[in-house]
């Protein structure tokens, strides 16, 4: 009698569900894919010619569905959790280090300030020899933080390599919660121009960025303007752009709303208090790493005609994401709405090529108005209301940061030096010293120039034109010019050694304060919010 009852239920359901199929034949689809996808499975695992790991070959195929949608919506597994913690958190269960794998070994490649890795004496430039007994030789970077990941309070006890010392070291650290510092410096610039960096929009970012102008309020009661430095800020909780907008916006003003798929889900966000300051000038400083978060801010003030924009286009990442659980304890984060921003916006970007944002032409992108009826654009990223161009590492300022031989060379440099006098007055003046480490490394560069011409003898050679002389000719030309490039990028190369160096002795606050002392971007800002009037046109549309 079950039996029947049963199967008379699963009839039902069967013909509800077949019925529901034909009504919307989108639900066919859906349970006829999976069909053919859970039948492709169980052929692939039961008769390819080689084992197979079922959780890598579903994993494969998880990303390669998820990777077809947008470069942001990503499975996370039950191992990937601890590092989806610190990425969109800010805090994770660690022992407060970054690392990167050079060669054979993961390297110590920073030391967050105050962290159970800074009490322990663990340096920059230790290379991670083991891990609680297990050979970390060869391991990729992700798998030795992954285990130096785990419970506030256990202990993990590393052997590293460090240079300069001819034995390894023993070194036992004690597990906390690292939490990442969203404001590393604030200051004075310039004569009443204040400066406050915000890195990421962890948590508190609002408060701190509120308590920073505070601050400078309290010590310089002429402020005249401030900077808020947005630069490579890659984003975060969206309560905290909101909270970072409030600081210069009074209570009730709307800042961004979410729209997607599920009506029920669509959100507006207002900020709940008054303002620190609404009407000290305020410069955003934005470039092409400033996202999500960054934009939502950056737009906002720019929509509300609150702030001057200032740098590069943003990044271009109007997406709003939540996970989902999907059982044994992993996720989905998936892409569930859009940001919009003030003026009816959404600033995100509609095109993409290998995971990253393609810049779409302005005569393609819809035109909207700010709160003085300036004319904005959306879709890929925020448009500073004043362009400037983007001071990037490239050629073979790239090569020598990528090789990592200006990251070995301040290693080598800081066993020699205990330490520096000042941030500000530091000067890199060990030229030739430099120039002599890396002519003793294999240090292995091709510049573009160079790669083209290689292409080119390639094509020439499989299509068999005579070019072999014109292309010897413009090789020898391309080496004679290359020769000097070292020279030539002497000026940016001792503004990248003297950042590492200030790192290595006064942490990240002090790469920020170190970098303000060469920063054309922060000069052209102090400028503008100095030139009160040029500041207003801008504002107006007339600038």
């Amino acid at each position: 009698m079950h039996k029947r009852l049963f199967l008379l239920i699963c009839l039902a359901a069967a013909g509800l569900f077949a019925f529901k199929g034909f009504e919307d034949n989108k639900y066919f689809e859906i349970i006829k894919n999976l069909e053919i996808f859970t039948n492709a499975y169980k052929e692939i695992n039961h008769s390819y010619v080689d084992e197979l790991d079922p959780g890598k070959l579903m994993r494969t195929g998880m990303d390669a569905m998820l990777g077809g949608l947008d470069p942001f919506t990503n499975y996370i597994s039950e191992t990937d959790i601890e590092g989806y913690r610190y990425l969109y958190e800010g805090r994770y269960n660690a022992v407060g280090a970054g690392a990167r794998k050079m060669g054979e070994w993961v390297v110590i490649s920073e030391i967050f300030e105050n962290s159970p890795a800074h009490k322990s004496g663990l340096k920059v430039g230790d290379a991670i020899v083991s891990i609680d007994g297990q050979n970390a030789k060869g391991r990729s970077e992700n798998d030795v933080l992954a285990f130096l990941r785990g419970v506030p309070g256990t202990r993990i006890d590393l052997v590293v390599r460090r240079p300069g010392e001819s034995k390894d070291q023993r070194i036992t650290l004690e597990r906390g919660e690292i939490e990442a510092q969203n404001v590393p410096h604030q200051g004075i610039v310039a004569d009443g121009i204040g400066y406050i960096n915000l890195s990421t929009f962890t948590r508190d970012a609002g408060e701190n960025v509120a308590n920073a102008l505070q601050e400078l309020k309290r010590k310089f009661p002429g402020l005249k303007g401030v900077i808020l430095d947005l630069r490579d800020n890659g984003g975060g909780l969206l309560n905290e752009a909101v909270n970072v907008s409030n600081v210069f916006l009074p209570r009730s003003e709307f800042i961004v709303s979410t729209k997607g798929k599920v009506p029920e889900w669509d959100r507006s966000f207002k900020t709940l208090h008054n303002a620190v300051d609404d009407t000290l000038p305020v410069v955003v400083l934005i470039n092409k790493m400033s996202a999500s978060a960054s934009e939502i801010v950056s737009g906002s003030l720019q929509d509300l005609d609150r702030a001057v924009l200032l740098g590069q286009r943003s990044y271009g990442k109007g997406l709003v994401q939540n996970t989902k659980d999907v059982g044994y304890n992993a996720k989905i984060k998936l892409t569930t709405a859009k940001y919009y921003i003030p003026s009816g916006r959404c600033i995100q970007a509609a095109r993409y090529k290998n995971g990253e944002p393609v810049d779409i032409p302005d005569i393609e992108r819809a035109p909207f108005k700010t709160r003085n009826g300036r004319p904005v654009l959306d879709g890929g990223g925020v448009k500073p209301d004043v362009l400037l161009p983007h001071d990037t590492a490239t050629g073979m300022v790239r090569a020598l940061l990528e090789q990592y031989l200006i990251f070995d060379y301040v290693t080598q440099w800081t066993l020699r030096h205990t330490g520096i006098d000042s941030i500000e007055t530091f000067a890199f003046t060990d030229w030739d010293d430099f120039t002599r480490f890396v002519q003793g490394k294999n240090f292995v560069y091709q510049s573009a120039a160079e790669q083209k011409l290689q292409e080119l003898q390639a094509l020439a050679t499989a299509e068999s034109l005579p070019l072999a002389a014109e292309i010897r000719a413009l090789e020898t030309k391309i080496k004679a010019e290359r020769k000097g490039e070292l020279e030539r990028s002497k000026a940016r190369i001792i503004h990248e050694i003297e950042q590492e160096i200030v790192g290595r002795f006064f942490f990240q606050r002090g790469k920020v304060r170190k970098k303000l002392k060469n920063d054309p971007e922060v000069d052209e800002a102090v400028r503008l919010l100095l030139d009160r009037a040029k500041y207003q046109a801008i504002l107006a549309g007339k600038g």
